[in-house]
């Protein structure tokens, strides 16, 4: 427990006890290399405009590169903007190319052109062959840096190529391999290559079904495929086949809580990333035109209980049990939401598959209503029986139809939670947006009419029922 307790500790003091200090910048940096890029970026955040120069000045552009692969894009490129251009290119050129492109993409554009002048050939060509891809796309989150073999080198020719090119890559655990064409091959594991025996070729090694995607596809489309496999890395591949790069662990990781955080957002009904600088204008402009579409439902939502205004005069005591209703309703509704948003992401969905989706949640509502309206009447009608103290044959005819409106209104939300986001998704809108709210006040509607509706067929019109005691 205590190594944890170290492991896990703030060093944001002594970071910047060092900082602060007066010691030269020599050894400053030398005392600044013993930390992790982690730590680095955690502390920077402390340090006021000038410190942050003055540190800037002092680390080397290797350090400063660990310090940049942790902090927001938007963040990492504010530091690049106050470097002098040339520590900067060589910071840049020091990053993993995903990392600097996502960091470059924020640095206004005078700044940015004059970093990437002042890069070297290699760097420009990777960042120009990163920035072709659309966002959405893998090739814009791979990196360039990985080690390539032909599968035609001998043992010890793969071992030079290994020398040459691992000073550049930091995952050397698993190796490319390519044929004479430079089509993707397989992969080599460095110790199957470090025991191999000498007369061994790298064709000999090579596993041949080791998994990859295309620069072109969808990150969407491809990060079930990444997570399956549980590579630490994977080759991104163009579509003559040639590797042109790698997708790591890490990227992945960034994209998926990236796509939960965009999702959470939606849930409030925020069509953008709310920032923490922007006015209120601002804020209040990203949320009021769902606010306003939320509140014409909710308008609508009081206008139908007030159509029933007649029945709860008559039968009060169903007022108690209206949010029973509404809650089990929305519940239902936001759990065939999301069952349906995480289905939708399969591009290849058809037509049958989505009505067998939306039949399967119909059931799941069905059955669930089913067991649950059984515990209710039973439930209910004994809580009124003894707490309201009405008769037994009054207080099994409300909860009867509190059962039956459990059942009809799950089974109805479930399909509301399925069909919404279907159509969304058909007009080629975000399924997410459908979420949260609008579903709920959706299912809300439902409950209600649903609800008051039953009310007042079977106990007003059928059984001629009114607040009096049996």
């Amino acid at each position: 427990m205590a190594e944890l307790a170290v492991q896990t500790q703030d060093r944001s003091p002594e970071i910047l006890s060092v900082i602060r200090g007066h010691d030269s910048p020599a050894v400053k940096t030398y005392k600044l290399s013993d930390f992790h890029g982690s730590d680095l970026a955690k502390a920077v955040l402390e340090l006021s405009d000038n410190e942050k120069i003055e540190l800037f000045r002092v680390c080397t552009p290797d350090l400063l590169a660990e310090l940049m692969e942790f902090p927001e894009p938007e963040q990492a490129a504010a530091y690049l903007a106050v470097m002098p251009v040339k520590k900067a290119a060589r910071v840049v050129e020091a990053l993993e190319t995903d990392t600097a492109m996502q960091a470059l993409r924020h640095v206004p554009k005078e700044r940015r052109l004059g970093i990437i002048a002042a890069l070297d050939d290699e760097t420009q060509r990777d960042l120009r062959l990163i920035a072709s891809f659309d966002e959405d796309q893998i090739g814009s989150r791979m990196t360039t840096n990985f080690i390539l073999l032909q599968e035609s080198m001998t043992l010890h020719d793969a071992l030079e190529a290994l020398a040459e090119q691992a000073p550049d890559v930091d995952n050397l655990s698993t190796l490319f391999v390519s044929d004479a064409h430079g089509t993707f091959c397989g992969a080599v594991s460095l110790r199957e290559l470090l025991i191999s025996a000498e007369e061994h070729t790298v064709s000999d090694l090579v596993m041949t079904s080791f998994p990859y995607v295309y620069a072109a596809e969808s990150i969407d489309a491809c990060i079930d495929k990444i997570k399956d496999y549980a590579e630490s890395v994977l080759p991104v591949l163009d579509g003559a086949g040639a590797p042109v790069g790698v997708i790591t662990t890490q990227s992945v990781l960034e994209v998926v809580d990236a796509s939960l955080s965009e999702d959470y957002a939606m849930l409030g009904g925020l069509s953008a990333e709310t920032d923490l600088k922007e006015t209120l204008f601002q804020s209040m402009r990203k949320r009021l035109p769902w606010l306003f579409i939320l509140l014409a439902l909710g308008m609508l939502v009081s206008t139908v209980i007030g159509v029933f205004e007649q029945v709860i005069r008559q039968l009060t005591i169903i007022m108690a049990f209206q949010s029973l209703i509404l809650d089990m309703s929305g519940n239902v509704g936001t759990q065939s939401l999301a069952v349906t948003i995480r289905v939708l992401t399969d591009e290849t969905l058809t037509f049958r598959k989505k009505l067998r989706l939306l039949v399967k949640e119909m059931r799941v509502g069905l059955f669930n209503g089913l067991l649950l309206a059984g515990i209710s009447f039973i439930l209910v009608g004994l809580y009124i029986i003894f707490i309201q103290k009405r008769a037994p044959l009054f207080s099994f005819a409300v909860s009867g139809c509190i059962s039956v409106s459990l059942v009809l209104a799950m089974l109805i939300s479930s399909a509301v939670g399925t069909l919404v986001p279907m159509l969304f998704k058909k007009l080629k809108i975000d399924p997410a947006v459908a979420s949260g709210p609008l579903i709920t006040t959706m299912n809300d509607l439902v409950a209600v009419v649903t609800y008051y509706g039953m009310s007042w067929l079977l106990l007003i019109q059928t059984l001629h029922l009114h607040e009096s005691p049996l």
